[in-house]
């Protein structure tokens, strides 16, 4: 067992299957795309422990708070470590997160966006390390997402041989 995967089993949790897309979805693009020593990720939603796609649905502000947005998010950096696994082999091969993307489908006046958004980037420090797991970030309110998420983050990654 990796590093990455032993201090996620200290912290008590564990990864979601792969990221299965629903029956009769079409996307034409890969949730991890490696080019040379970069992973670039799509935006990922939350994912069911089977790899099914979790959400959440609906508008921070109106149908959820920002402790369950930032939860979510959380969960979502699971759901992306998943993926990213599956596609590279092994997490202690993430030699730095250089970026984060949130977006955060907000109700009118809704601008805790940022709040949110920390769900991912505190896990993100808190398994990797300040050093390898220190990024550059956006968190933007958006007034709608595909398939009605209330919480869509992308990230690029640097990874070793």
């Amino acid at each position: 067992m990796g590093r990455i995967d032993s201090r996620l089993n200290e912290l008590g949790h564990a990864l979601p299957a792969p990221t299965q897309i629903p029956a009769g979805v079409h996307l034409p693009f890969s949730f991890v795309n490696v080019r040379g020593s970069r992973a670039l990720i799509s935006g990922h939603p939350k994912s069911n422990a089977d790899g099914g796609i979790g959400g959440p649905f609906g508008q921070l502000g109106s149908d959820f708070t920002t402790q369950q947005g930032y939860d979510a998010a959380h969960e979502i950096a699971l759901a992306v470590l998943a993926n990213v696994k599956a596609e590279i082999g092994d997490l202690d091969r993430i030699v730095g997160w250089t970026r984060v993307f949130g977006m955060v489908n907000s109700a009118p006046g809704y601008a805790e966006q940022h709040l949110v958004i920390n769900g991912f980037s505190d896990l993100i420090v808190e398994l990797f390390g300040s050093d390898v797991g220190r990024h550059a970030r956006s968190a933007i309110g958006t007034a709608g997402l595909p398939m009605n998420f209330a919480i869509e983050i992308e990230a690029e990654v640097e990874i070793a041989p």
